[in-house]
C-alpha cells in the first residue's frame, strides 16, 4: 500500500484528491496539511511514502517544505503539483529534490500512474515542462550558443549500446513525448514502450526520465534546436 500525504491550502481540492486516491486498491491518504510547515510536522510524526505538494500556500510554501524534507533525510518522495507551469517553479522543484512536477489539470488516470511511477523510484515531469527544464540546464551542457561539446567516451559507448528503436524512443522522450504519445506515433503497445524505456534507463545509467533527457542532449542524439522547436507550450 502506498501511503500518501496531501499538502494544499485549498481544502476542497485535497478532499477531491483524497477521494480519487483512496478509491485505488494500492493507495491511501494518511494525512492532509494546509501548508509546508504543517506537512513537515506531519511527515515527522507519521511518515508516508509519497507527498503531493502544492507550491503557492500561505505560510511555508511547497518548495521550501520540499527542501526541508529532503535535507532532513526523510525518505518520502515528493511530487510537486501546481496550477502554474513556469520556468521558475519547474527548475526550483527539481533542484529542491522533488521526484516529480505535474500540473493540477493532469487527468486523474495520468496522475495516478505518475504517482505509482514515482513510488517505484522513477521521476516524472509533465511533458509541457520538459522544454522549460532543458532551457535552464542548456548553459550547463555546452553554453548558450554554438554546438554542444563532444560526448565523452562513456557517453558514446552508452549511446552505441542503444538499438535503433531505443534511440528513436529516447529522442521522443527528450522532446517531451509521453509514453501514450510514443505508442501512438510509433504504433507500439504500452508494455513494449515501457520495456524500451526501462532498457534505455539501464543502458544510459539514468535514474529516471529526466536524466535520460539530459543524456540525450549530452550525447548529441537531440540538439538545442530540436528541443526548443519541439517543446510545445500550453500542453
Amino acid at each position: 500500500m502506498i501511503r500518501m500525504g496531501l499538502v494544499d491550502d485549498q481544502r476542497l481540492f485535497t478532499a477531491g484528491m483524497a477521494m480519487v486516491i483512496d478509491s485505488q486498491h494500492d493507495m491511501a491518504v494518511a494525512w492532509q496539511a494546509g501548508d509546508g510547515a504543517e506537512a513537515v510536522d506531519r511527515q515527522r510524526d507519521d511518515p508516508v511514502d509519497l507527498v503531493l505538494m502544492d507550491v503557492q500556500m500561505p505560510g511555508t510554501d511547497g518548495l521550501t517544505a520540499t527542501r526541508a524534507l529532503v535535507s532532513s533525510g526523510e525518505r518520502c518522495r515528493i511530487v510537486v503539483l501546481t496550477t502554474f507551469d513556469t520556468d521558475e517553479y519547474v527548475v526550483e522543484a527539481i533542484e529542491a529534490g522533488a521526484a516529480g512536477f505535474l500540473l493540477k489539470n493532469t487527468p486523474p488516470e495520468e496522475l495516478l500512474s505518475a504517482l505509482r511511477t514515482v513510488h517505484g523510484g522513477d521521476a516524472v515531469v509533465s511533458a509541457s515542462s520538459t522544454g522549460r527544464l532543458l532551457r535552464h540546464v542548456r548553459p550547463l551542457l555546452g553554453g548558450r550558443a554554438g554546438p554542444t561539446a563532444p560526448p565523452d567516451r562513456s557517453t558514446r559507448r552508452a549511446l552505441e549500446s542503444l538499438t535503433p528503436r531505443e534511440r528513436e524512443i529516447l529522442a521522443a522522450v527528450a522532446r517531451g513525448r509521453t509514453n501514450t504519445e510514443i505508442c501512438a506515433s510509433l504504433v507500439l503497445s504500452m508494455p513494449t514502450v515501457k520495456t524500451h524505456v526501462g532498457h534505455i534507463l539501464a543502458k544510459t545509467g539514468s535514474r529516471d526520465r529526466v536524466q535520460a533527457v539530459l543524456f540525450a542532449f549530452r550525447s548529441g542524439l537531440v540538439d538545442r534546436a530540436d528541443l526548443l522547436r519541439d517543446a510545445r507550450p500550453g500542453r
